[in-house]
């Protein structure tokens, strides 16, 4: 049997990272898995899998962990940049501090693992791209400004280094969903805000389930590699906005 590429994941400790780690392994690729938190990713038993505790805005630790799941498993053949932080709030209160933390890791902890795999992928003609954006980068949202702006960043980026990596076979590719049941909406300190998101999604019959987007990548990655699935968004049929 013809020996899978690795994978790495970034902000694989929950939510659509875990489950994009759980469908990747089923696939059966060897695994990079990172988060601030290792425990979370080591309690998922995954066979060839390295569990690494970092946080994207550390280059020097990112860069140590994908050196060295490279030595044990080959080169990186896809990297999924799904770290990301969501506060929804009043922009007239919300703090700057909450705006700076989407900014850094939404956008910044996002351009260091391209930094760190990109050039290596150009060089070898081969490797796939995968950012989690979302429909909050496509179209705005009340009480999500920055958190809109992070995401438009992300289609910006995703799409401009598209264009000029294309001509090597390197894929890039924007995933971008709607309403997903994740820890993500409960990290927001405004609990109006945060009511909101899940009255609207019990409206609409429940938000998406993070394996729907992991399922979504693994199609996007498993395309031959002279396809490239540039964008999906993916929402619940009965979202409206």
């Amino acid at each position: 049997m013809e020996e899978k590429p690795l994978v790495i994941i970034t902000g694989a400790s929950s939510g659509i990272g875990a489950a994009t780690a759980k469908l990747f392994a089923d696939a059966g690729h060897p695994l990079l898995l990172l988060a601030r938190r290792v425990e979370p990713m080591e309690a998922l038993q995954l066979p060839n899998s390295m569990c690494r505790a970092v946080d994207v805005m550390d280059v020097d630790t990112f860069r140590s962990a994908i050196d060295e799941a490279e030595s044990a498993y080959g080169k990186a053949d896809c990297l999924v940049n799904n770290a990301g932080v969501m506060f929804n709030a009043d922009p007239t209160t919300q703090s700057v501090d909450e705006w700076q933390k989407m900014l850094d890791v939404n956008v910044r902890g996002l351009l260091n693992g391209i930094h760190l795999v990109l050039g290596d992928m150009v060089e070898r003609k081969a490797g796939t791209i995968v950012n989690i954006g979302s429909i909050a980068g496509i179209k705005t949202f009340t009480k999500h400004a920055v958190y809109c702006g992070t995401k438009f960043a992300v289609h910006a980026i995703t799409e401009t280094i598209r264009e000029e990596v294309c001509g090597s076979d390197v894929r890039l590719i924007n995933i971008a969903p709607g309403m997903v049941e994740t820890d993500l909406v409960n990290s927001s300190t405004d609990e109006e805000a945060k009511a909101g998101w899940w009255d609207y999604a019990n409206e609409i019959g429940g938000a998406l389930q993070p394996e729907s987007i992991a399922q979504s990548i693994l199609f996007a990655y498993q395309m031959p590699q002279s396809v490239c699935v540039r964008e999906m968004v993916v929402c619940p049929t009965r979202q409206e906005p």
